[in-house]
């Protein structure tokens, strides 16, 4: 599928970017809306088949006249010295390292006196360590000196993340981390922020749950008061808008893509929420129909 993106053409074009976890899912569409704008990435992932995979599909949607140059790169961002290897590999491809997007993580779903102390730190590690790893690279090898942006995706754990604790306490500290390093690191002109992503449908998501009966993720639309579920262009959306120069003055905060999920209370005067179709999705396939032009800059965009 090509990109459609709202922000405007070359919107990041010689800038460069690290995507952990670039390869499937919100990773994925973050990886290519960063290349339609222009951004050279290095998608990181443990998974080398998947890299490759991805790498072959995106690389036939850059068109002639985009610079962008997409590179990959295995990495367990569990394992110091392969981060600092990815982020220096990076560098060296591209000649700067100006983003970083953390969205590399990983967890499954248990009771929490039945998880295992190997891996409880298996998801810990992943999720926090793996996250602070990199911030850490990226901060000492370029962005001290040069500057730069950080995105740490997050998740939906604001009441608490029942039969998935260990994602849940990992998530909550990068939230946590992600506002310690806007303060500690504004003085070298870096920003840092976060994205918290609802119930997003992609296929990586629906192969992850399809183990349990009936739809899970479904079943769980009675509780979004956007009554849908979200889609990985509408995280990309936002984690571009925190690369971009529109948020400048925006550092510390967790933005949160949940169509109100974690704001809805059955405990509110209403039980429910009634159904309605007034939030409609944003898919890039669906934007340019929308609003009579093409990706070419013909319509008026931010």
């Amino acid at each position: 599928m090509s990109v459609k993106s709202i922000f405007r053409p070359q919107l990041f074009a010689g800038k460069s970017a690290l995507v952990t976890g670039g390869g499937t899912g919100i990773g994925k569409a973050i990886t290519q809306e960063l290349l339609h704008l222009g951004c050279n990435v290095m998608m990181a992932s443990r998974k080398e088949e998947t890299l490759l995979k991805t790498a072959n599909e995106l690389k036939s949607q850059i068109s002639k006249e985009n610079p962008a140059k997409l590179k990959w790169k295995v990495c367990n961002i569990r394992q110091e010295d392969q981060v600092k290897n990815t982020v220096e590999e990076t560098i060296a491809q591209f000649g700067s390292l100006d983003f970083l997007v953390n969205n590399g993580g990983g967890q499954f779903p248990s009771p929490s006196e039945m998880i295992s102390l190997k891996g409880w730190n298996a998801v810990i590690e992943t999720n926090l360590t793996g996250t602070f790893l990199c911030c850490r690279e990226a901060y000492n090898i370029w962005m001290r000196e040069h500057g730069g942006v950080i995105v740490n995706i997050i998740a939906d754990m604001w009441k608490g993340f029942p039969l998935m604790s260990h994602t849940g306490a990992a998530r909550s500290a990068v939230d946590n981390l992600t506002k310690s390093l806007s303060v500690e690191w504004a003085k070298s002109g870096v920003r840092v922020n976060s994205v918290a992503p609802g119930i997003i449908y992609s296929k990586t998501a629906a192969d992850n749950y399809k183990h349990f009966e009936g739809d899970l993720m479904g079943s769980q639309i009675p509780t979004i008061p956007a009554k849908r579920l979200g889609t990985p262009e509408e995280v990309s959306a936002a984690v571009c808008f925190l690369l971009s120069p529109a948020s400048a003055f925006t550092s510390g905060i967790s933005l949160r893509v949940d169509g109100a999920k974690s704001l809805f209370s059955s405990s509110l005067a209403f039980d429910n929420i009634p159904d309605h179709n007034k939030l409609p999705a944003y898919r890039w396939e669906d934007d340019v129909k929308k609003q009579g032009g093409d990706s070419n800059g013909k319509v008026s965009k931010l």
